[in-house]
């Protein structure tokens, strides 16, 4: 009876994190209950209205403002009865330390939830917990609802987009329309005006283009946004000092969901108190604006890079270049389905085409070639390398086919060194062939090496030895370009000497590359495995568009030909899992609907029985197992040296704060 009990899973709030109900969602399927999932950012009140055809409904909160969404929780309760389900509440549900965790479950507890895990609790434990509850309850039957109900694809999505240059009078037409969209963005109107100021600012491209041809170390660049303009330029100054090279903007969430009126709020807030007020999380570079970016770029006289995850970047964009910005992050795949719930692709593509016809404009009109970087870390969990690969090359040739000059294509470090450099050699070399192939050989290609994008580790030594072995995988994978973590990634937002520090480690690291072996012959193997399944996945994205990328991409998301793990966008199917192999490569543990061969699947799957065996998961049901210990090894420290197939911590010879 236990396999037909039924169970509405959705997350609720406004960040994106997935990677935890993606996790439980496959672990409920696999063991026997008829899980309906809707999704991260799900709304109550469409949860009630269906909770009575299910024996439990379990909500998710990660962003520690659970009883802000949930505060309309007892009154649904009473609207619509729900004899006999079973409400669970879990995952980060507030902002604070475990003091305040038994007070929390007994206020959701009173709110009408049977069940409440304030903190992360084990999949397992979950389990033997519906077990106990379930007991005796007859199963419900959802045969009114399709699994996954409202996580479906929309066939129009295929209208309306096209492979095509836009044409001039068009996007003239749309950017009348985007500088409307907040009172700054007339101050970027004059492009030729745009243009003069552009030229003598330093190139991101230029910067870049030093590093390859005289074959140099990595370009240093730490991530950094704060509210206050004097304070932003404080903080580049002082990298500046340290040695880097290259700096970037952090833009706020607010700016990412285009509240400008509550950022002018927020700065007039400011410019009263000398105390934040804790609502900008980042660099507001629309509500700034063009002069004061002006300002910026004439006292650094350093690249600079807006980094962001904007859902509509046209206002952005033109905003950062006309301060004098010289790469701009982002792409239609990249900044959509690892961020956003239901973000249609068409959209995005056709918003993404904008950004990109501007940055070509700016060359062919003014020679300004300004840098486009996409950001293939994606939801920076167990990423296969043929994925990161796949994505920035689509919008490699999307960009370039709308005039971009200069393209960084980004990765994220996974943590087995041989992998991760064979997969930055690959991303460099196929990017490179598919563009020249496609007539672009006149377009720049850079890399860009993440560090390690998931959950960092507790302890700050280990951290600091992740940062440092971290960057002389990127020094010998020959990287372009090293996005720099802190130390203090796990558990708090870095100050500058936090930002000062992980500058330290990464020069340090770099430095010592050089006395640095590689096992080329394991790389060559990565190698040769990631560009077989970088192939087989391009060319099926080209046989779903018959001749047309963009209506490829769109149907090759639609067929799950492309699927991203751990994404929480309506549009990706979701079915492709992955996990850890023995030697901590990132192996496929489900390939989904992937159109990889059948020896390419075989290795995937012995390599994961070795990996179960090791760990006595004999069951390939309960691979969930191994995706979870995975997601948490590092942050909880349970991993004897970085990187995972290197030498033991104390043999690196790094010298770390004691």
């Amino acid at each position: 009876m236990r396999e037909q009990h039924s169970i509405l899973l959705a997350g609720i709030g406004g960040d994106s994190h997935s990677v935890g109900l993606t996790i439980l969602r496959q672990s409920l399927s696999l063991n026997g209950f008829n899980v309906v999932y809707r999704g991260i950012q799900s709304q109550l009140e469409d949860l009630f209205s269906l909770a009575g055809l299910f024996n439990v409904v379990m909500l998710s909160n990660m962003d520690g403002h659970a009883a802000y969404y949930l505060q309309r929780f007892p009154e649904l309760k009473r609207r619509y009865p729900c004899e006999g389900t079973r409400w669970y509440l879990g995952g980060n549900l507030h902002i604070g330390d475990s003091s305040d965790n038994e007070r929390l479950k007994y206020r959701f507890s009173e709110m009408g939830f049977d069940r409440v895990f304030v903190r992360f609790v084990e999949i397992e434990h979950v389990l033997a917990t519906l077990e106990a509850d379930l007991a005796g309850h007859e199963p419900r039957s959802t045969a009114c609802l399709e699994q996954d109900a409202g996580l479906h694809y929309f066939g129009s999505q295929l209208l309306n987009v096209s492979d095509e240059k836009l044409e001039p009078t068009d996007w003239q037409r749309a950017r009348r329309a985007v500088l409307e969209r907040w009172k700054n963005g007339q101050q970027a109107r004059d492009l030729a005006a745009n243009a003069e100021f552009l030229a003598r600012q330093p190139s991101f491209a230029d910067a870049q283009a030093r590093i390859q041809a005289r074959r140099l170390s990595p370009l240093m660049q730490p991530r950094c946004g704060v509210a206050r303009v004097e304070r932003q330029i404080e903080l580049f100054s002082a990298f500046k000092r340290a040695g880097v090279q290259v700096l970037s903007y952090q833009v706020d969430s607010l700016t990412r969901n285009e509240a400008y009126g509550k950022i002018e709020e927020s700065l007039r807030y400011l410019a009263r108190h000398r105390e934040e007020d804790g609502s900008l999380n980042g660099f507001p570079v629309v509500n700034h604006g063009v002069p004061v970016l002006r300002q910026v770029s004439a006292r650094l006289k350093v690249p600079l890079q807006t980094r962001h995850s904007t859902r509509d970047p046209r206002l952005l964009a033109e905003i950062s270049y006309a301060g004098g910005v010289t790469s701009f992050e982002g792409g239609c795949i990249c900044y959509n389905i690892p961020y956003y719930k239901d973000y249609p692709l068409q959209e995005s593509i056709r918003n993404w085409q904008y950004v990109d016809y501007l940055t070509g404009l700016y060359y062919s009109e003014f020679g300004i070639k300004l840098d486009r970087e996409f950001f293939g870390v994606l939801t920076g969990t167990l990423i296969p390398p043929c994925l990161a690969i796949l994505t920035n090359v689509l919008e490699s040739l999307l960009a370039a086919a709308q005039g971009v000059k200069c393209l960084s294509l980004g990765y994220a470090e996974q943590g087995n060194r041989a992998q991760d450099i064979a997969a930055v050699r690959v991303l460099g070399r196929v990017a490179r062939q598919v563009l020249d192939h496609a007539g672009h050989s006149d377009v720049q290609v850079n890399t860009v090496f993440s560090q390690y994008m998931a959950a960092f580790p507790q302890d700050v030594q280990r951290a600091q030895e992740l940062i440092y072995q971290s960057a002389i995988t990127a020094t010998l994978a020959r990287a372009t370009r090293i996005i720099i973590k802190t130390p203090v990634e796990a558990y708090k937002i870095p100050a500058l000497t936090d930002n000062l520090l992980g500058i330290g480690l990464v020069a340090q690291g770099i430095s010592s590359a050089v006395s640095v072996a590689i096992d080329e012959e394991r790389v060559r193997q990565e190698e040769e495995l990631i560009t077989r399944e970088f192939q087989a996945l391009f060319e099926s994205v080209m046989f779903c568009g018959h001749g047309s990328l963009t209506k490829g991409i769109v149907e090759a998301f639609h067929r799950g030909y492309i699927d991203i793990p751990f994404a929480p966008s309506l549009y990706n199917k979701g079915k492709v899992m992955t996990a850890r192999d023995a030697t901590g490569a990132i192996r496929f543990l489900s390939c989904g609907e992937l159109a990889l061969d059948k020896e390419i699947q075989d290795f995937h799957r012995e390599k994961m029985r070795e990996r179960r065996a090791a760990e006595g998961v004999l069951d390939e049901r309960q691979g969930y197992l191994l995706v979870e210990r995975d997601v948490l090894r590092i942050t909880r420290n349970q991993f004897a040296s970085w990187p995972l197939d290197g030498a033991p911590m104390e043999a690196s010879g790094l010298l770390v704060d004691r």
